[in-house]
């Protein structure tokens, strides 16, 4: 029986701060705000987070760092299960509906967007980015289309902004994803 580790108050900080993004946006995020959604005092607050640059970064990065975590077991199982890329179109689309909703998924879109503006957040931001790439180009070498690395951003970019869609219309339904993906691959794929 493996044990988890406890819940620390820095913890249930970043998970606030997520949270609250997600739900009423950067500006929400304030000491008092984050203190009182996390259940810890502005001092313990504080004394982790001296500055909202460092709170805002290690939410988006803690994030990034979970996602990457299940989107890759995901990707490892359909690596082992030998999809064609149309199969693994249809996967992607289940999984971006498993993902795609909830507040923290419009925190992370909040976060980007923000760092457009705080170059405090910025180096986060990219990391995140990147790491996204490389998880499409693991994605794609998996699927044997040429020259991955290539083309894994234009991946990347195509679910970032069905994600933005999504948000935008209300669709909870990810429907397009596949279609959309499928028609990426086959312009990789393209002589």
């Amino acid at each position: 029986m493996r044990k988890t580790a406890p819940v620390t108050a820095r913890d249930r900080i970043l998970h606030a701060a997520l949270r609250l993004i997600g739900e009423q946006g950067v500006g929400a995020v304030t000491n008092r705000a984050v203190a009182r959604a996390a259940g810890v005092s502005l001092g313990s607050l504080t004394y982790h987070f001296p500055n909202q640059s460092d709170l805002l970064r290690e939410a988006l990065t803690r994030f990034v760092d979970a996602e990457i975590g299940r989107i890759t077991a995901r990707a490892e199982r359909l690596r082992a299960a030998g999809l064609t890329p149309a199969q693994a179109a249809d996967e992607v689309e289940k999984a971006v509906l498993e993902f795609a909703h909830g507040p923290e998924q419009i925190a992370n879109l909040e976060l980007h967007l923000h760092a457009a503006r705080d170059p405090g957040i910025r180096d986060a931001s990219t990391r995140s980015v990147e790491a996204y790439d490389r998880l499409a180009a693991a994605v794609l070498a998996a699927l044997d289309i040429p020259d991955p690395d290539r083309h894994a951003p234009a991946v990347v970019a195509l679910l970032y902004g069905l994600a933005v869609r999504r948000l935008a219309t209300g669709d909870t339904t990810a429907a397009g994803t596949a279609e959309a993906f499928r028609t990426l691959l086959r312009g990789a794929l393209a002589p």
